[in-house]
């Protein structure tokens, strides 16, 4: 009885050892069709998979077991998917090798085929994604592993490139399509001539289509991404006498990336959001799609910036349509109907004729013809050939093509001498042709008609307009046909005078001035702002007035014109009909800002500044970023005001430094200590208004919670909320709780993040957008020692 108890208990424990997760693979153990393995970390798995439900085809891979999409990294049979899986087991075979086994044949479908003495091994799913197979006294003797056998996807820690002494030469080559992961066209391989590079090349060639540049110790002379991107990932090539190659490490550890050998020929670097529940391409190489060698196969044009870029040229359609559809169109476009020359078997009666394809770059295979002096020569030469398809006759050259055409691309041709483009004849039957003059004819009388539709819609629009005229001619008359290059308007004083009704309604003020509602012609809604302290001259004024107008970006706001008399210094900008964000968060009578809302505001002003600091010519420092320099459209849209004062108020803007520092709660402590100020001062304003959006009180206010010592200072009392994991006791309360917590933490973490003491320890205004839009991930920043002292807190050193 105790017997029969006791094989029960190992029965079940059994069961229960073998339904739990394992990286691992033991001799005598099987991994079947429905069981997989998973790193210890949880971010990769190993097991059976189809790319489609509608496929048959499976396959023994690697994917991303974190991420929800699934997407796979590694593929052990590529190129001989498995049809039958009733019997199908992977397991380690008595010579010690990993084999996917078909146990009702016993036949052998995929092996790691590694040299083994012994037969004493094991099969590990490492947390870097590389499986290996080691012996099983010492797993550190690795026998076989998957790094050294990528298929599309280069791993974070893998090497790309060679090995003289252990002999792989890791290279990853794109999959056929979308669904087919057998081996596709296009490669990715260490320069195999010698030169610390990395190439693209056609799988069946060896001349590059694109290349990284040479490694000059840091970085790859092509590839200037790598100093953008240096945040997140670190690039190493290595090359010495034995061995070279590319690493890549990932410096978050929070970070899903993917480097894959796309489909399209492209290189491309992804990374995982949470926020879209999606791979977001972050780098692509080469940027255009047209450069990658015969991506849209023969008879096909490429152009740019198009999706999908290829299309079939005229006379021609799609071969496989089918491939189209999973983003392989490289087996391009087939004719019609079928040359003259080849049915007759005869070039002397052809009724071929050749089909003008204008503005493309001709492909570089071509076949130079000294004898032909001119087109029609040349044209009769290219008729001669069986084989010719098409000719071209520019700069009194005559080239001839053979078979299929490729990397026809489009480029610009508007007649100018810097035009690009050149004319291809495409030979094309002479029905083929006679029924696309026929069709182009019909197109002509499309056009045409469309034409005289247009004018007559013209026509009675010009007497709309004449009727309005006399309505217009006071904007005109304030308007007075001044503008600088940017489209900037000089208004006349009197006519601002006019349009305010004497500056008769205030809508606020600040340190350089105060802003009031006017109205040109009775219609035209703007905000006109009279300057304080503006001392430069007319000329000056005048210059940098274009130069803020120059800089344009959806979320700031934009500058329609100004005001030049005398001392008289004015700003004409667009209205915003919802004001200022200080109205809607500490006004009790404004609209109510729901959570959504307030992320986006605080995301687009982000965006906004990030412009101002790092895509500007001249980087601009906005030196007072607060909710009253906030402006909201109708719809709530966030766009950043008096930016780019500094250039307007010329020398003497020190003064008005001296006066901002009335602006409490939002100062750097750079302005205190009296350093000279850089684009941080904003990131630290930005981070203190970020938390009073957050919280709908000004930082100043004390907490309306009682019972907690930090009772004065909001940033601090919110800093040591986010420690203790209560970011919900934060919001405003008039939300009543409708708020997405991890976007709440997330603000919380950045603005603790912009607002520490040493400028140095704050984030830049475009890794703010990045961790705002989910993109990059952000570490729990420390408690500013100032704030914290301010606030006389003794707590925990952690926010």
């Amino acid at each position: 009885m105790h017997l029969l108890i006791d094989f029960i208990l190992l029965f079940f424990i059994g069961i229960l050892a073998g339904s739990a997760a394992t990286d691992t693979i033991l001799p005598g153990q099987a991994l079947a069709v429905k069981d997989k393995l998973i790193s210890e970390n949880g971010r990769y798995a190993l097991g059976f998979f189809k790319t489609s439900s509608k496929s048959s085809d499976w396959y023994l891979g690697i994917w991303f077991y974190a991420v929800p999409k699934f997407t796979s990294a590694w593929v052990a049979n590529r190129d001989k998917p498995i049809k039958d899986t009733a019997s199908l087991e992977l397991t380690i075979s008595p010579d010690g090798n990993l084999v996917i086994l078909d146990k009702s044949s016993e036949c052998i479908i995929w092996s790691t085929q590694a040299n083994i003495t012994g037969n004493n091994t094991t099969v590990v799913l490492l947390s870097s994604g590389n499986l290996i197979l080691a012996d099983s006294s010492n797993l550190s003797e690795v026998l076989w592993q998957s790094f050294d056998h990528p298929t599309d996807t280069l791993f974070t820690g893998a090497k790309l490139g060679w090995d003289k002494l252990t002999g792989p030469n890791r290279r990853i080559v794109s999959s056929k399509n979308l669904i087919d992961p057998a081996t596709g066209v296009y490669r990715y391989q260490v320069d195999p001539s010698g030169v610390d590079q990395l190439l693209l090349t056609p799988l069946n060639s060896t001349i590059a289509y694109w290349s990284t540049g040479v490694w000059d110790g840091e970085y790859f002379g092509s590839v200037p991404e790598m100093a953008a991107n240096n945040h997140l990932f670190t690039t190493i090539f290595v090359g010495n006498g034995h061995e070279k190659y590319i690493t890549t490490t990932v410096l978050d550890e929070n970070v899903v990336a993917r480097n894959v050998m796309a489909v399209s020929g492209q290189i491309k670097t992804f990374i995982w959001t949470k926020g879209s529940q999606d791979w977001v391409m972050i780098n692509a190489q080469p940027k255009s799609q047209c450069d990658v060698y015969a991506v849209c196969g023969p008879f096909a044009i490429c152009t740019d910036n198009v999706t999908p870029p290829c299309t079939c040229m005229d006379g021609f359609s799609i071969t496989s349509p089918e491939d189209w559809e999973v983003e392989d169109q490289t087996g391009g476009c087939s004719r019609n109907t079928p040359l003259d020359c080849i049915g007759t078997k005869s070039t002397a009666q052809t009724t071929d004729r050749f089909n003008s394809v204008p503005c493309v770059k001709l492909p570089q295979n071509a076949s130079k013809v000294e004898s032909a002096a001119n087109q029609s020569e040349c044209a009769q030469v290219c008729l001669s050939y069986f084989s010719c398809t098409a000719y071209s006759f520019n700069d009194d050259k005559c080239s001839i093509w053979h078979n299929g055409l490729l990397n026809i691309r489009t480029l610009q041709c508007s007649g100018t001498t810097d035009s690009t483009g050149e004319t291809l004849y495409l030979r094309v039957s002479g029905t083929v042709l006679n029924r696309l003059n026929t069709n182009r004819k019909k197109n002509v009388i499309r056009v045409a008609t469309g034409l005289i539709a247009s004018a007559l819609i013209l026509f009675a629009l010009i007497l709309l307009v004449m009727v309005r005229r006399n309505k217009r001619k006071n904007s005109e008359r304030i308007l007075n046909g001044v503008q600088g290059c940017n489209g900037i308007v000089a208004f006349r004083y009197t006519d601002l005078l006019h349009a305010t009704n004497k500056f008769k309604h205030k809508l606020g003020g600040g340190s350089f001035g105060s802003v009031f509602e006017g109205l040109i012609d009775d219609s035209v809604a703007i905000a006109v702002k009279r300057l304080d302290g503006a001392y430069q001259g007319e000329k000056q004024f005048r210059a940098e007035v274009s130069s803020v107008g120059a800089i344009q970006h959806i979320n700031l706001v934009k500058l329609v014109g100004f005001c030049c008399e005398g001392s008289k210094r004015l700003l004409v900008y667009e209205l915003m009909s919802n004001r200022s964000l200080d109205i809607h968060l500490f006004q009790s009578n404004s609209a109510m800002l729901n959570w959504a809302a307030r992320y986006q505001i605080a995301l687009g002003v982000a965006r906004g500044l990030a412009y101002l600091h790092e895509r500007c010519r001249d980087c601009i420092i906005h030196c007072d970023i607060k909710p009253e320099n906030i402006l909201l459209d109708a719809s709530f849209f966030p766009k950043v005001a008096d930016f780019g004062m500094a250039k307007l108020l010329g020398r003497e803007y020190s003064r008005v430094l001296t006066t901002m520092r009335g602006t409490a709660g939002y100062l750097a402590p750079e302005w205190i200590s009296g350093v000279a100020v850089t684009p941080k001062v904003d990131v630290y304003s930005y981070g203190m208004m970020l938390l009073e959006i957050i919280s709908g009180r000004r930082n100043s206010c004390t907490p309306c919670t009682s019972g907690h010592s930090l009772d004065v200072y909001f940033p601090v009392y919110a800093a040591h909320k986010l420690l203790e994991g209560n970011v919900g006791s934060l919001v405003d309360h008039m939300l009543h709780g409708d708020v997405n917590l991890e976007e709440v933490e997330l603000a919380c973490k950045v603005a603790c993040w912009c607002i520490q003491d040493n400028e140095y320890d704050r984030p830049t205004m475009g890794q703010v957008v990045q961790i705002l839009e989910g993109l990059v991930d952000v570490a729990m920043p420390p408690i500013p020692r100032l704030l914290e002292r301010m606030a006389g807190s003794t707590h925990s050193t952690r926010c």
